[in-house]
């Protein structure tokens, strides 16, 4: 591969046989070819591992617990597997654009200063239809992550959804990895760790496809019974930081009281644009 650097593309499995062959032939398909493709299955009920196995390709390394981790858990798994100098965590149904990691790593290069690149989500259904765009944080380029961080507490999470980021693993290994305390915002608050921590980099094009499904972590709090747990989290998430972003209590209350309106828009959006699985 040349003197291109390593990356480790992780995707945490669970129950996924009908999505994961897809996720996993669009990043052996990627342009950018150094990677290594790591796929942990969290013991699975169905025949997730299965599936995963009848790939043959010497980037994909395939392992299964033996005990079930849990989402946090298993995400932390795939870390501790990686020796790549940059990491991109894709979920088991979600996908990327075929350039995507070569932009992220371009950048990487070029900004050693940047902890995190992350891009624009194109919204998908259970069949890969577009359904809905999400921009991220409004300003392009480098940025100060604590300004980013700070901006999304009172509108909304600007940098969760681990398929739109790529971190540095140096980054990791400081900083460590999932807080397995967390249920419904991991994501949300491991990459606001790292945004805290330096600088981001943000493209705004949707480079990645993020899959909504009614029984997923994203449908589940916004409209699938559990928005209260998600609200508690999120309470959790501001008071974690107020400090390294200089949040007021009466600023961490209303940061919640936003969260609970964007989380009711979402469900309202979920009822509307996506479909019933059959």
């Amino acid at each position: 591969m040349g003197n291109k650097p390593l990356v480790s593309v992780c995707i945490p499995a669970y129950n996924n046989e009908d999505y994961i062959l897809e996720t996993i032939n669009c990043i052996l398909s990627q342009s950018y070819k150094n990677i290594e493709l790591i796929v942990v299955d969290d013991n699975s009920s169905d025949d997730t591992y299965k599936v995963v196995k009848s790939v043959k390709d010497v980037r994909l390394k395939a392992y299964r617990n033996k005990d079930n981790l849990g989402m946090a858990g298993n995400w932390n798994r795939c870390l501790e597997l990686c020796s790549g100098k940059y990491i991109k965590l894709v979920c088991a149904d979600d996908l990327l654009h075929k350039r995507l990691i070569e932009k992220e790593v371009a950048i990487m290069e070029a900004y050693p200063e940047v902890n995190l690149v992350q891009s624009d989500t194109q919204f998908i259904d259970v069949n890969g239809r577009p359904k809905g765009y999400y921009r991220r944080y409004y300003k392009s380029g480098v940025v100060e992550g604590k300004k980013a961080s700070r901006f999304s507490v009172f509108t909304r999470d600007f940098l969760g959804a681990p398929l739109a980021n790529m971190i540095r693993k140096s980054t990791y290994d400081k900083l460590g990895g999932f807080d397995e305390k967390l249920v419904y915002i991991i994501d949300y608050d491991f990459f606001m760790k790292l945004a805290n921590y330096g600088k981001i980099y943000i493209i705004h094009r949707p480079l990645n496809y993020f899959r909504i499904r009614g029984d997923s972590n994203t449908g589940q709090v916004m409209g699938g019974g559990k928005e209260q747990a998600y609200i508690r989290e999120h309470r959790m998430l501001v008071e974690k930081y107020a400090s390294d972003l200089n949040l007021s209590p009466w600023q961490v209350n209303l940061s919640v009281l936003i969260r609970k309106l964007m989380s009711f828009m979402g469900s309202i959006y979920l009822k509307i644009f996506l479909p019933k699985e059959a």
